[in-house]
C-alpha cells in the first residue's frame, strides 16, 4: 500500500510540476532551459526518491508497526521532497540535465547488477570453499583420482573423476550440437526460402522450451536402452543403459537451439554488401559462406558455442537420469559416469549441516567449476581476437 501511495504521489508531482512550468513559460518572457515535461520529471524524482529511502529505512529499522507507520515513513519524505522540487521550478533550472544525470546513474546501477552478482557468487564460493580446505587437504582434493564420500568419516574427495565426467559428457554434447546447429543456421540464413525458414526455425527453437526432466526421461527410457541393445552389448562395451554417450547425445539435442538460433542471428547480421562483393568477383555461394560470411560471423558463432558449452557443463537432470552417478575415470563412452553438478546436488541433499567436509565439498566443486568455465571464456576471447576478421 505504501508503494502504491508513493506511485500515486509521484504521478501527481509530475503533473503539478509540468503544469506549473508550462504556466510560467506561457506567462513570462524568460526562455526556459528545459521543456515542462523535464520539470515535471524532476519534481517526480524529488518526490519518489526520498519516499523510497524512507520506506527502506522503515523496513530495515527492526520490528514493523502498523501500515499507517509505513505510509507515514514513505509519504512524509516524499511530500517534503516534492515541495522542494516544486519550489525550484524556474526558467534557469536545468531540469533536463538533472533528470538525465539521474537516469544515467540508474543505467549504471543496472549495468553493475550483473557484475556485483558475479562478485557475490564468487565471494560466497570462496568463503565456503575456504572452510572446506581448512577441514580437508587441498592436495588430496585436487590430485586424488578417487571420489568416495563417507559421512561417517574417512572420505576420499578427489575431484578428477568428476571433472573427467563433466568434460566427457559436454564434449559428446558439443560434437552433436555444434555441427547440427551451425549447419542448420547456415541453411536457414543462406539457402532456405522465407516460407521454409518460417516454420523450420520455430520448430528448432521448440527444443529449447522442453523441460530438462523430459529430456532425462527420454534418455532413460528410449536413448539408453537403444544404445545398450544396438551398440554397447554387441560391441562388448557394456550392458548398462546409463552411460556417458546416452547423456551426451540427449544433451547435444537439447543445446542445438543455442547454437542454431544465435548463429543464425549472427550470420544474418553480416552485411549483404560482403556477399554481393564476393559473388560479383565470381565466388560461388558456398565459397562466399566459407570465406566471407563465416569469418565475419566468427565472434558471434564462438559466443554461441560457448553458451551451449556452459549450458551443457551446468546440466544436472539429464546426467542423473542418463549417465548415472558413478564417479570414475574411463574412456569407454558406454559406461556410467557423473559430473560435478550432480555431485554438488547429491552432497547438499538431506538434513546435513555445513560443518563436515562431505557437505562443504560442494562449494569447492562449485568454485572449481566456476574457475574452469571462466578460463574457457578467456581462452575463447583470445582466440576470437586473434582470428576474427573486421570489416568497415
Amino acid at each position: 500500500m505504501a508503494l502504491l501511495a508513493l506511485a500515486a504521489l509521484g504521478l501527481a508531482a509530475f503533473l503539478f510540476g509540468r503544469q506549473r512550468a508550462a504556466r510560467l513559460r506561457a506567462a513570462g518572457t524568460a526562455i526556459f532551459h528545459s521543456v515542462p515535461a523535464y520539470h515535471g520529471a524532476l519534481v517526480l524524482l524529488s518526490t519518489v526518491l526520498p519516499g523510497a529511502l524512507g520506506l527502506l529505512a522503515w523496513g530495515g529499522a527492526g520490528p514493523h508497526g502498523s501500515p499507517a507507520l509505513a505510509a507515514t515513513a514513505t509519504l512524509l519524505p516524499g511530500l517534503a521532497g516534492g515541495a522542494y522540487g516544486y519550489g525550484r521550478i524556474s526558467p534557469d533550472l536545468r531540469a533536463r540535465t538533472a533528470v538525465e544525470r539521474v537516469v544515467m546513474a540508474a543505467l549504471i546501477g543496472c549495468s553493475l547488477i550483473a557484475v556485483l552478482t558475479t562478485a557475490g557468487i564468487f565471494a560466497s564460493l570462496v568463503v565456503e570453499a575456504g572452510h572446506f580446505f581448512r577441514l580437508y587437504p587441498a592436495a588430496d582434493f585436487f590430485f586424488s583420482t578417487t571420489w568416495n564420500p563417507q559421512f561417517r568419516g574417512g572420505s576420499s574427495l578427489g575431484i578428477w573423476p568428476l571433472i573427467w565426467g563433466t568434460f566427457y559428457v559436454s564434449l559428446i554434447a558439443l560434437l552433436v550440437a555444434v555441427p547440427v546447429g551451425l549447419m542448420s543456421a547456415i541453411y536457414l540464413a543462406e539457402y532456405a526460402s522465407k516460407r521454409t525458414r518460417a516454420w523450420v526455425k520455430p520448430a528448432i527453437e521448440i527444443l529449447a522450451g522442453i523441460p530438462t526432466i523430459v529430456y532425462g526421461l527420454f534418455a532413460l527410457i528410449t536413448v539408453g536402452p537403444l544404445l545398450r541393445d544396438w551398440f554397447a552389448q554387441p560391441l562388448g562395451l557394456g550392458s548398462s543403459s546409463s552411460s556417458v554417450m546416452t547423456a551426451g547425445l540427449v544433451m547435444g539435442i537439447m543445446v542445438i537451439p543455442f547454437v542454431s538460433s544465435l548463429s543464425d542471428d549472427i550470420i544474418n547480421a553480416v552485411p549483404q554488401s560482403l556477399r554481393d562483393g564476393s559473388l560479383g568477383l565470381g565466388a560461388t555461394r558456398s565459397e562466399t559462406v566459407r570465406q566471407v560470411v563465416l569469418p565475419a560471423a566468427l565472434p558471434g558463432i564462438v559466443g554461441a558455442i560457448l553458451l551451449a558449452a556452459s549450458r551443457a557443463i551446468g546440466e544436472t537432470m539429464i546426467v542423473v537420469m542418463g549417465a548415472g552417478a558413478a564417479a570414475k575415470l574411463s574412456l569407454n563412452p558406454f559406461e556410467a559416469m557423473t559430473t560435478v553438478t550432480v555431485k554438488i546436488v547429491s552432497q547438499l541433499t538431506g538434513d546435513t549441516e555445513f560443518a563436515s567436509p562431505e557437505t562443504l565439498v560442494a562449494f569447492a566443486l562449485g568454485l572449481t567449476l566456476f574457475l574452469v568455465t571462466l578460463g574457457l571464456n578467456v581462452l575463447a576471447l583470445v582466440i576470437v581476437r586473434k582470428y576474427r576478421e573486421q570489416y568497415e
